[in-house]
């Protein structure tokens, strides 16, 4: 026995697809107990199972299923080359099934092992995005009257609205489906959508943006400067992963609150940018860090230099995955917001096929209270919805005007 519970070892690990989003399964040797992991990376969700079933199903079958951290510090070093999005998502797959395994068998939901509640829900934030700035100062209108404290703000998408068509479109270079952005639109229309936004809903609401990391470092910095005024709960993303450098030339002309992290795939990354105070909220998608462990490690760090999280929790992300990112909210004292789209967790499609799946009342998000991670997954409905033949990922593809690509 160990700590009082027979020792289980897993006996089988495989992936489940559903559309583009992969759970994994591992099972034990205990009949009928098993866990659930979210290692959904939606634009190479073949590579990804793959590396489940070829790589980490041979690695964990046989192995204990009590000692999560020395699995996952084994698992991570497996491979000798760490840190990609693939591997790392797998990785993530099983380390959050054993979190579900590990809840499972105390009777305990997985947020009472990691310490238990810090506050009684989870504030989230409504996407109030329009195709216009008067479309989304209407949906701003129409979220806070549904409840909703926090909304962010894109207009046009992470693009902005176009103002002219580009040249590369004239002349027929790139493919017919690329996608276009212009800076100069956007650079000029975001401070406007802000400005009409604070004076049609007030000042009670707390607005959001997200850059995506598609403009120059220098105009995210002027940006920012611009946007102060309008007391921005954070702008998302302003510098790309391999420009963090700059987030100290944003602090020196600008108090607008910043968050990044969306698309790093090394806990290492975020040593710089908390320890120089250079950054105010962390945005992991946490199955490309590897899941819940080094979650957990990420938001300790993020306590010290009091920076808040906000989880990555777009339809990137299974349910499983937006339970996990819920229950370390629930443990840790550096919540910020979460981020949790109402279709990728309360849609009739996604609940037929994980019952159980976290819910939005109200602007809160709120967990199922059950053992582990509190969501099942029903095989024969996930099954209905095979991957996709092509991921040809087209919200990425955008180029400038004279066809140059735009990229973070």
């Amino acid at each position: 026995a160990t700590n009082g519970l027979p020792d289980l070892k897993i006996t089988n690990v495989k992936a489940i697809p559903s559309g583009n989003l992969v759970v994994v399964k591992v099972e034990t040797s205990e009949p009928g107990l098993y866990g659930l992991g979210d290692a959904s990376f939606v634009q190479r969700p073949k590579a990804t199972i793959t590396a489940i079933e070829k790589y980490l199903h041979d690695y964990c079958v046989g192995r204990s299923v009590n000692n999560i951290n020395d699995m996952w510090q084994m698992a991570y070093t497996s491979s000798y080359w760490r840190n990609g999005p693939v591997l790392n998502s797998a990785l993530s797959g099983i380390d959050m099934a054993l979190w579900d395994i590990k809840g499972k068998r105390a009777n305990m939901p997985v947020y009472e092992l990691l310490g238990g509640k810090m506050r009684f829900a989870l504030s989230t934030y409504a996407h109030s995005g329009g195709r216009s700035i008067e479309e989304t100062v209407e949906n701003v209108q129409r979220d806070m009257e549904a409840g909703f404290r926090y909304c962010r703000l894109q207009a046009g998408g992470y693009s902005g609205v176009a103002e002219i068509e580009p040249d590369f479109k004239k002349a027929g270079f790139g493919l017919e489906r690329d996608n276009f952005m212009d800076h100069y639109a956007y650079l000029k229309g975001v401070p406007k959508l802000f400005e009409a936004v604070r004076l049609a809903a007030g000042d009670r609401v707390e607005l959001c943006h997200d850059v995506h990391s598609r403009i120059q470092p220098i105009d995210a910095v002027n940006l920012c400067k611009q946007l102060e005024q309008y007391r921005p709960y954070y702008i998302e993303d302003p510098v790309s992963v391999q420009n963090v450098d700059y987030l100290k030339l944003i602090r020196q002309h600008s108090t607008a609150p910043i968050l990044i992290g969306e698309n790093f795939s090394n806990l290492h990354e975020w040593v710089r940018p908390m320890s120089g105070r250079n950054v105010d909220f962390v945005k992991h998608h946490i199955p490309k860090i590897g899941g819940i462990t080094p979650a957990m490690k990420v938001a300790r760090l993020g306590e010290v230099f009091n920076v808040r999280t906000n989880w990555h929790g777009a339809g990137d992300n299974s349910p499983v995955g937006h339970a996990a990112n819920c229950h370390v909210d629930l443990a840790i004292w550096n919540f910020g917001i979460q981020e949790m789209t109402y279709s990728s967790v309360m849609s009739d499609r996604i609940r037929s096929i994980f019952p159980g799946s976290p819910k939005i009342e109200n602007g809160y998000i709120h967990i199922n209270e059950a053992p582990g991670l509190g969501v099942d997954i029903i095989e024969e409905e996930a099954a209905k919805y095979p991957l996709p033949e092509k991921n040809l990922n087209n919200w990425t593809q955008i180029r400038k005007s004279d066809g140059t690509p735009v990229r973070p």
